[in-house]
Order: structure tokens, then sequence, then C-alpha cells
């Protein structure tokens, strides 16, 4: 199955899901990638234009159907917040980066997690789809939420700023959580590459999963 993905919100997130759907897919992949804004997300965001945003995906996956994808999938958690109504403006179907997550922790026998993205996915506890799954958001949900927009906006992420994400983290980790779900997909610039002693759990990944069972055609 040719994918599309809506990428550029951000860059790095978007570079990650190339990368890790090409490992996935090592007998080939046909994907095609749309660029949209990550600053106008983070703006239509933060003020819940939920129509205004559809609009920009629907143009969007309308090329990546021109372009021959046969499915399309939004490179951002965050930029889910408007999913339903991107999925009624859809020319293709769409394949959620959440909607797995629940049954992707009760799998590896997790009951409680901790979430880092930003504050309506953490306050959203992963927009009301986690059912089987506890979830616990950082203290400091409001600041933690605008330092991931600062690196996804930016594209890269300081070691300060780094750091600050990895002690949230463990604050929930002290709180009861079992591991820390990174539920924003530009968080790899703050852990990748990185042992912290507790489990981390990139959202992306499980995402990249599902797509590439459709690009493989192996999804049951």
């Amino acid at each position: 199955m040719h994918i599309g993905l809506i990428g550029g919100i951000g860059v790095s997130a978007t570079v990650a899901y190339y990368k890790r759907l090409t490992a996935a897919c090592p007998q080939g992949l046909e994907l095609t990638i749309v660029h949209a804004d990550v600053t106008t997300l983070i703006a239509h965001t933060k003020a819940d234009n939920r129509a205004a945003q559809a609009d920009i995906y629907s143009a969007l996956i309308d090329r990546l159907r021109a372009a021959g994808a046969e499915c399309a999938a939004i490179t951002s958690l965050g930029g889910h917040f408007c999913f339903a109504e991107t999925e009624e403006r859809a020319s293709l179907p769409l394949i959620s980066g959440i909607a797995p997550l629940d049954a992707h922790f009760t799998a590896i026998g997790l009951k409680t997690v901790g979430l880092l993205g930003t504050e309506t996915v953490m306050r959203s506890k992963l927009y009301g789809q986690l059912v089987e799954t506890e979830a616990l958001l950082p203290e400091e949900a409001a600041a933690v939420g605008q330092a991931y927009f600062d690196i996804a906006g930016a594209g890269q992420c300081s070691p300060d700023e780094a750091a600050y994400f990895h002690a949230q983290g463990q604050k929930m980790i002290d709180r009861g959580a079992q591991a820390i779900v990174l539920a924003g997909t530009d968080l790899g610039l703050a852990f990748d590459g990185t042992d912290l002693g507790y489990p981390v759990i990139d959202a992306l990944d499980v995402h990249v999963e599902v797509l590439a069972a459709h690009a493989t055609g192996t999804r049951n």
C-alpha cells in the first residue's frame, strides 16, 4: 500500500517517520510526504481551531491522493486534535497514531503511564482514547506543553531543554508511572540515544509499526 504522510509538523518528526518506515519495510516502500507548517499547526492547536486545521489537512490529503497514496497519516500526535474533523473531509483513509496506543500498552503489561507532549494531549489523556491504561501527566503540564511547542517549532532541543523533559519524566515515574510515553512526535529530540534508568515508549514507533503493516500488506 502506498503511504501518504502529512509532514513538517515538525521536520524532525517527519525525518524520524521516514527513517523508521524505511527500516521497517526493507523490501521496499511506496511513500509520499507533503509538507505542512508547524507554526500554523501550533497556533490552531492553541486556539482549538479544528475546522481551519482540518481544511489544511484535507487539501494536503488531496495532494497525497493525486500522487497515488492510498492512505494518509498525520505525523504529529498533537496534530490529531482535529482528527475527527479531518476524517470527515479526507479523500483518503486516515491511519491514527492515537488509536493503537491503549492496546499496545496493554499488550506489554503496562497499567499506568506518564505522558509528555502538548498540553492538550496530556490533559485529554490522549484524547480520551485510553480505556485500559491509567495516565499520569506532569504537575507542570502547561509549562511542559509550551516547552514541547518550543522544541517542535525550532526543530532542535538544547541540553537544558532535554534535561527538563527528563526530569519531568522522572517525577511521573516517582508518582507511580511504569513508563514514560513520548506522546509528542518531536520528543525524540530530547530522548533519542539516552538511558535515563526508566522505560520510555515513543508513540511514533507504535504509529510506524501500524503504517508499516499497511505498507507491507501484513495488517490484520
